[in-house]
C-alpha cells in the first residue's frame, strides 16, 4: 500500500522581551535555579498577572509579517492541567480568540516554492522546568523544580496539516525560525530552547481524505532532529497498521540515539483542558493606529527581499535564499558590494564567496557572520583582484587564508608580498604551454580523440609549471590553439 504523511508544525517562539509576559522577573538566560522567579510565577496567593505590551507589540509584528489577522480584541484563558512545575495547575494561554489568525510562509524546497498556510498564532507563558540532575541541591533519588522560565513570554504558531513530507517541514521550520529572527521578536537560539518544534504526526492511505490518528513528537530543537524524527515516527505508524494494529494518539519523544520515538504520555484533546476565559486579565485590546505603528517600522521581510536580490542583482533563487538566510548575512552581502563599487565586485561573486570560504571557515570555527575575521571591505578587495585578473580563483583562496588568518590587512598586500600575481607575459605562457605539449603526446592524442580530460590535464600541468601564476582561460585557448594548428 501506498502511503501519505500528514505533517503539522505547533512552533514556540520565546518573545525577545526582557521581563516575562505577566510578571516584572527577568527573562535571561543562564541563571540560577529560582532566582528569576517573581511571586506571580510561583503563584503565591493573592498576586495577580500584568500583561506585559511588548510581548503584545511581537504578536502583532508576526501577524503582520505573516500576513494573517490581528484580532483588536483577544482573550486570555486559562489551560488547566497538573504537573510539577506549573504551580498554578494551569497555564495561562489563548484558546477561542487568538491574537493572530491565519497567514502563510513560503517555502522553498527541491520541489520548487509554496506558501504554508497558518491556523494561528497565541500568546501564552512558559511553564518551569524539572531538574532531574547536575544541582548539588537536589538529593539522590529526587528531582528539583526550577522556575525561571515560569511565565516567560511565547508566541504558539500553528499551521495547517499541510505538509506532505519531512523535507517539507524542515524547510518551514528553517523559513519560521528566519522570519522570527528577522522581525526581532526572537533570537531564535535552539540550545537555549528560544524555537522549540511540536511536529504533529499521521499517515493515511494515498487517496484518502480522512486524517489518520496523529501523534505528536514534543520539543524538537534542531531541524535535523525535526527532519528525522518525522520519518521515524512515519515508518512506525505505517509498520503498526501494516501489522494489524491501531496508532493511538499520543504525546512522543525522539530519541535520536535510538533513531526512535517513544511514548511519553496519552494526548490530550481541547475539552480535557477545562479551558475558560481568565478571570484576572481583562481582554487584550489592540487598536488600529497601534497596528499602523508597528507595520511602519518592519524591516524589509525576507520574502520580498528576496525577489529583489534576483531582479536587481541576478542571483538565482537559490542564491537569493542563501544570502538572505539572516539578516547579519544578508547585511554583510550588502556591505561587500558597497566596499567594491567600480571594481568588477558583482552580486553573483560576492553571494559565492559568502557561501563558500567565508561560510565554510566560520562553520569550522563555530562563529557567526557578524564574527568574521575577514571584514567585508578586505572581501570587496580580494573579489576585486579576481574580476580584473590580477589573481586566479585558486590563487583567491590561499589570499582569503591569509586574511582569515590576520597574516595581512588587505589582499593587495598578500599578494605584494607573496608574489602571487598573475603572470601577464604571454610570451612566457605560450612557452610553458610548448613544453607540456611536447612532453605529453599521449594526453594530445587523447584530446585529438575528443577527450576533454585531456585538456583538463593540460591545462593543470601548465599551471603547475607557472606555480599558479598563470591565467587558466588563456592557457585553456592557447592550448586548443597550438593543438588546433
Amino acid at each position: 500500500m501506498n502511503w501519505e504523511i500528514v505533517i503539522g508544525l505547533e512552533c514556540h517562539v520565546q518573545l525577545a522581551t526582557r521581563s516575562k509576559i505577566f510578571s516584572p522577573a527577568s527573562t535571561q538566560f543562564g541563571a540560577a535555579p529560582n532566582t528569576q522567579a517573581h511571586m506571580v510565577d510561583m503563584a503565591l496567593p493573592g498576586v495577580l498577572p500584568v500583561m506585559n505590551r511588548e510581548a503584545a507589540a511581537c504578536a502583532i509584528r508576526f501577524g503582520l509579517a505573516v500576513g494573517g489577522t490581528i484580532a483588536q480584541r483577544s482573550i486570555f484563558a486559562r489551560k488547566n492541567y497538573f504537573y510539577p512545575d506549573l504551580p498554578k495547575g494551569y497555564q495561562i494561554s489563548q484558546y477561542e480568540i487568538p491574537v493572530v489568525s491565519g497567514g502563510q510562509i513560503r517555502i522553498i524546497t527541491d520541489q520548487g516554492q509554496r506558501s504554508i498556510e497558518l491556523t494561528r498564532a497565541h500568546l501564552e507563558e512558559d511553564a518551569g522546568k524539572s531538574l532531574h540532575e547536575g544541582v548539588d541541591e537536589i538529593p539522590s533519588g529526587c528531582s528539583g523544580i526550577d522556575l525561571n522560565r515560569a511565565g516567560t513570554p511565547l508566541l504558539e504558531i500553528v499551521s495547517e496539516p499541510v505538509m506532505r513530507s519531512a523535507k517539507e517541514a524542515a524547510a518551514y521550520a528553517r523559513a519560521l525560525h528566519t522570519l522570527v529572527t528577522w522581525i526581532g521578536i526572537c533570537d531564535g537560539n535552539l540550545q537555549e530552547g528560544s524555537f522549540r518544534v511540536d511536529a504533529n504526526v499521521s499517515v493515511r492511505p494515498v487517496g484518502q481524505q480522512a486524517f489518520g490518528t496523529r501523534c505528536e513528537i514534543k520539543n524538537l530543537n534542531s531541524f535535523r532532529f525535526l527532519e528525522r524524527a518525522i520519518e521515524v515516527e512515519a515508518q512506525r505508524q505505517i509498520e503498526l497498521i501494516e501489522d494489524g494494529g491501531a496508532v493511538i494518539q499520543e504525546t512522543r519523544l525522539y530519541d535520536p540515539d535510538a533513531e526512535q520515538t517513544r511514548a511519553m504520555r496519552s494526548k490530550e484533546d481541547a475539552h480535557d483542558y477545562r479551558y475558560f476565559p481568565d478571570p484576572d486579565l481583562p481582554p487584550l485590546i489592540i487598536s488600529a493606529d497601534w497596528i499602523e505603528q508597528i507595520r511602519s517600522e518592519l524591516p524589509e521581510l525576507p520574502e520580498a527581499l528576496r525577489t529583489r536580490l534576483s531582479q536587481e542583482f541576478g542571483l538565482s533563487d537559490y542564491d537569493a535564499l542563501m544570502v538572505s538566510a539572516t539578516r547579519p548575512t544578508v547585511d554583510y552581502f550588502f556591505q561587500v558590494i558597497r566596499a567594491g563599487e567600480g571594481q568588477g565586485v558583482d552580486a553573483k561573486l560576492a553571494a559565492n564567496w559568502i557561501m563558500g570560504d567565508v561560510a565554510s571557515n566560520l562553520n569550522r570555527e563555530g562563529l557567526d557572520i557578524d564574527q568574521t575575521k575577514v571584514s567585508a571591505a578586505q572581501l570587496a578587495g580580494l573579489i576585486a583582484r579576481v574580476a580584473d585578473g590580477t589573481i586566479s580563483n585558486k590563487i583567491a583562496r590561499d589570499v582569503f587564508a591569509s586574511l582569515w588568518s590576520g597574516e595581512y590587512p588587505t589582499a593587495d598586500a598578500v599578494i605584494a608580498a607573496k608574489g602571487l600575481e598573475q603572470i601577464q607575459d604571454s610570451g612566457l605562457i605560450t612557452g610553458f604551454v610548448d613544453e607540456v605539449i611536447a612532453a605529453n603526446p599521449k594526453m594530445v592524442e587523447e584530446f585529438k580523440a575528443g577527450k576533454d580530460k585531456a585538456l583538463n590535464a593540460l591545462v593543470g600541468q601548465v599551471m603547475k609549471k607557472s606555480q599558479g601564476k598563470a591565467n587558466p582561460q588563456q592557457v585553456t585557448e592557447l592550448i586548443r590553439s597550438r593543438l588546433h594548428s
